[in-house]
């Protein structure tokens, strides 16, 4: 496309500078014209391509965003504002292999301490000035998680452990699936792309049976139901309420983002192994708490559902 041009100005060049005879300066002059017209004619056509495929990007993202049901006056034209949610207690080791690695995309990164007793906040605020803080009163990680998901103002909002487990460069994967037009973007280390150097054998039988008992009792498909790293759309908390305050949280809130009838897709992630210091997740008190919130969770449905129907039978 430039090349015509570039030989049009060079005949010119030629033509003023050089040569006197007439006849060689009509040839150029002609080349001249011709490069010209031939470079306007592919500047148009390339100013039509370029129109027609930003209308084909916009017509695109509002397909996405009809299907998902977000509020275009909230998302706009504009790339959706994340906020990453990061629980920790005594990470402060570990932060360096966290907060410096989240992507550029992100617009905000909330951290909620649970009252850590090393320099946890200290060097937060300092590998990321602005960090936002919060601390936590109570205990337990769903507290942490509720604590900071009331403090987001993103769109999306996106759970990230601060042990270094979760890779924050896997962000733009769950962003990815929620524009997409999904809901809730469900980390898996089970599917294909996933795994784990973190999970040991008798923790990955009990997720095994723990995800086949949810997957019976709900109709789901979840394929690893205990990992934390998930993704969603903000507004998935008008209907989805977190009042648990363990580890259970990640169960309740997959439970209840189903029962909500939220479109959900699983993001095949990579778990790494806790860089330094002990994991808090004890997988006998933990895992009990687990099955106790499913077990709730079912009877819940059962009591909604009876309900439902005795109030269809007053009704008539």
């Amino acid at each position: 496309m430039f090349t015509l041009p570039v030989l049009g100005i060079y005949g010119f060049c030629l033509n003023e500078a050089v040569h006197k005879d007439a006849k060689v300066a009509l040839l150029l002059q002609a080349g001249l014209n011709c490069g010209h017209v031939l470079y306007m004619y592919s500047h148009i056509k390339w100013r039509i391509a370029c129109k027609n495929m930003y209308k084909v990007e916009v017509g695109v993202m509002q397909e996405i965003l009809q299907a998902s049901d977000v509020n275009v006056a909230i998302v706009g034209q504009h790339y959706p504002r994340i906020s990453v949610v990061v629980p920790a207690r005594n990470e402060a080791q570990n932060l360096v292999h966290v907060l410096p690695h989240i992507p550029s995309s992100v617009d905000e990164v909330i951290l909620i301490d649970g009252r850590s007793t090393d320099d946890t906040i200290a060097v937060a605020q300092q590998l990321m000035p602005t960090i936002k803080v919060i601390k936590q009163t109570r205990k337990g990680k769903g507290d942490a998680l509720r604590l900071g998901f009331a403090a987001c103002s993103g769109d999306i909002i996106v759970m990230l452990d601060a042990d270094g487990s979760a890779d924050p460069c896997e962000i733009p994967r769950f962003v990815e699936a929620l524009v997409n037009g999904n809901d809730f973007a469900k980390g898996s280390r089970c599917i294909q792309g996933g795994g784990s150097h973190d999970l040991t054998r008798f923790r990955g039988l009990g997720n095994h049976g723990l995800s086949t008992l949810v997957n019976i009792l709900f109709g789901t498909k979840f394929s690893d139901l205990c990992y934390g790293y998930n993704a969603f759309w903000s507004y998935c908390l008008d209907r989805v309420e977190i009042d648990c305050d363990g580890f259970e949280v990640e169960t309740l809130i997959n439970i209840r983002m189903h029962k909500a009838g939220f479109k959900i897709v699983e993001v095949p992630s990579f778990e790494r192994p806790r860089i330094y210091g002990l994991s808090n997740l004890n997988a006998f008190r933990d895992g009990w708490r687990v099955l106790q919130t499913i077990v709730k969770e079912r009877l819940t449905k059962n009591v909604q559902m009876i309900g439902a129907k005795v109030a269809s039978a007053s009704a008539r």
